[in-house]
């Protein structure tokens, strides 16, 4: 199993003057996931380089059994110091992509035509594409061969718009994830706000929030 895992390059929080990116709970349950099970994991961001971590993810509060492996590991802290640059990955080249959240791909993945067109391929292979959080906002502009949105006619998560609320970050983000995703035609659904969620629909998988994380991780390796 080949899996390309696609992060953020995005780093600012908006007008706040504090940092994002991606979110290390959503990032390192599904790589050690598919990495136990063998899998071959690339990882690539829009710029190359260091991904930025969100610093709220590498709190205590937000701490995991896998971010303390994560925190423990220097060949996978080394991998995220030195990503791939997206454009130079080609679909052909991979079984599946997976795109770990954090509020950073609100900003960069949901307007990279790089990355819009690499969903569009795996898409068009019917391969496996899988989104936790807030990375389904990866798929706002991301069509089907006929041009309709991807996620039309859809069943979908993502973070909801309470818990957007929760952390309050509503009035700061682009965009809300659960209102561009009903906006786009998807079939949105969710359970209570930090429940673990996830749902597949053909050969699309989505995740609610951090803590679907694993359940994304899963659905993709049966996948």
């Amino acid at each position: 199993m080949k899996i390309l895992f696609v992060l953020t390059s995005h780093d600012k929080l908006g007008d706040t003057g504090e940092k994002t990116g991606f979110w290390v709970e959503e990032f390192a349950n599904p790589y050690y996931t598919l990495l136990d099970k063998g899998a071959v994991i690339t990882i690539a961001t829009p710029k190359g380089g260091a991904a930025p971590i969100d610093p709220s993810s590498d709190s205590p509060d937000a701490a995991t059994k896998d971010t303390e492996r994560f925190n423990n590991d220097a060949e996978a802290k080394e991998r995220i110091a030195n990503t791939k640059v997206l454009a130079d990955m080609n679909p052909d080249d991979f079984d599946a992509v997976f795109y770990p959240g954090g509020h950073g791909p609100l900003w960069d993945l949901a307007n990279d035509q790089t990355s819009i067109a690499l969903i569009e391929k795996f898409n068009s292979q019917e391969k496996p594409i899988a989104f936790v959080c807030h990375a389904p906002a990866a798929l706002k502009s991301v069509k089907n061969a006929d041009g309709t949105p991807i996620v039309r006619g859809k069943k979908v998560t993502g973070f909801t718009n309470t818990e957007e609320e929760a952390v309050g970050l509503t009035n700061v983000v682009p965009f809300l994830v659960e209102d561009m995703l009903i906006e786009n035609g998807g079939i949105y659904s969710k359970k209570e706000d930090w429940a673990s969620y996830a749902i597949q629909d053909g050969n699309l998988i989505t995740g609610q929030n951090p803590a679907s994380s694993e359940l994304v991780a899963e659905l993709l390796l049966k996948k």
